[in-house]
């Protein structure tokens, strides 16, 4: 059985903090914070959703992002980690994810929990998002 959290502890560290930096910049609905943890390259699979797809590059995947969040008000993204595995400046993560928002035009709570399957890289020190995964579990 392969561990669910392997690699150097300092790394994997910094990786639950890039997650969870993610979550705070949903949360605020922080742009600027947001798009500083993707490299430029990056791609945002979220195929679970077949009109949107696969949307590729930090540009369009930031412009996506910032046109979706006014249709989540009031949004609480909590996220908790499933696994970590770090191999020299890449790594592997699975993160679990649970959000609510006020639906738009009735105010009643809409719930999500999800699973971002991510694939990071380490540049200048520090790691970033070079793909995520999205799959809802359940939704109400």
């Amino acid at each position: 059985m392969t561990a669910n959290f392997s690699g150097p502890l300092e790394d994997r560290l910094a990786i639950r903090e890039l997650l969870e930096t993610y979550a705070d910049a949903v949360n605020r609905v922080d742009r600027d914070l947001w798009a500083s943890l993707w490299v430029e390259d990056s791609h945002w699979d979220l195929s679970h959703y077949p009109e949107l797809g696969v949307v590729s590059g930090k540009a369009a995947i930031v412009e996506l992002w910032a046109s979706a969040m006014p249709h989540y008000p009031q949004l609480s993204f909590l996220l908790n980690p499933g696994m970590i595995r770090v191999d020299g400046d890449r790594a592997e993560a699975r993160a679990y994810f649970s959000e609510v928002y006020a639906e738009p035009g009735t105010g009643k709570d809409k719930r999500a929990r999800a699973c971002y399957i991510d694939r990071l890289v380490k540049q200048d020190g520090q790691w970033f998002f070079q793909s995520r995964s999205f799959t809802i579990i359940h939704q109400s």
